[in-house]
């Protein structure tokens, strides 16, 4: 129960600290704490559409006996979308054109350009119960159908599993062998920074969160240091923190970040 909340804790303050920076350009910005305002003119620790289709999948599970049952989910993704809950304040702000459009269809889009992160962004809960990979995809395809995003949150979700079994992330990255668009994982703590794109597409995210949370870069190892990483990386700050800060999660554990800020 620790560890999920401390994944679950970390995913939010990681969308929190990227929603004022969200779009900016790389280099362009200095995120060292949490802020307000920004891009989106919302209060300090205003959290995103990420967290809150998080905490509606969270729910989801909770209500169901931890079993996937993915109608309710999309019920409760209308409920946040239509109505405003799980929100910070009832205003549902920066809703993907892709996610919107598939819960208003009832029905996943499935091309080549939909692959935006709107899935992955919202299956960390799965990685704290028992689930198939096909059922993973089958969460993902609620509203991102092609293989590539259903791809991307097996991925996810194995990791994050793999981080709960306590396994160092130094080891799991040399595992992760896959063909094209995923190739670059198993090697992904190597690269630089300027070989890392953090955009809305789901490989960059998924990419980004895990270069963030494997590679030694110019900020302390730790909680803080992966999440600031994470959002001066630009482009999609709160995303890419978020899926990248739900892990950092999982591995430092947020004990020390309540008590000292660190």
């Amino acid at each position: 129960m620790k560890k999920m909340y401390d994944a679950i804790l970390g995913f939010a303050i990681g969308d929190a600290l990227g929603v004022p920076y969200e779009f900016k350009n790389r280099d362009s910005f200095l995120c060292t704490d949490m802020v307000g305002y920004g891009t989106h003119h919302k209060p300090m620790g205003t959290w995103s559409d990420d967290t809150s289709m998080t905490l509606a999948t969270l729910d989801s599970l909770k209500s169901n006996g931890g079993k996937i049952v993915t109608e309710d989910m999309r019920t409760r993704f209308n409920q946040w979308l239509l109505n405003g809950d799980y929100t910070t304040d009832g205003d549902v702000f920066d809703a993907g054109i892709t996610t919107c459009t598939a819960l208003k269809k009832g029905k996943p889009a499935v091309g080549e350009w939909d692959n935006g992160n709107g899935s992955l962004m919202r299956v960390l809960p799965l990685a704290f119960i028992s689930c198939t990979d096909d059922e993973i995809r089958a969460v993902s395809a609620i509203t991102h159908g092609h293989r590539i995003s259903q791809e991307a949150c097996v991925i996810y979700v194995r990791v994050a599993q793999k981080l709960l079994a306590g396994e160092p992330v130094s080891s799991i990255i040399p595992t992760l062998k896959f063909d094209k668009p995923f190739d670059r994982l198993h090697f992904i703590d190597t690269l630089s920074r300027s070989q890392i794109k953090s955009s809305g597409y789901v490989v960059d995210t998924l990419e980004a969160a895990l270069w963030t949370v494997s590679h030694e870069g110019d900020w302390e190892k730790g909680f803080r240091g992966d999440v600031l990483t994470a959002v001066n990386l630009g482009s999609d700050t709160d995303t890419v923190a978020a899926v990248a800060a739900g892990l950092a999660g999982i591995i430092y554990g947020l004990e020390d970040v309540l008590k000292n800020g660190k």
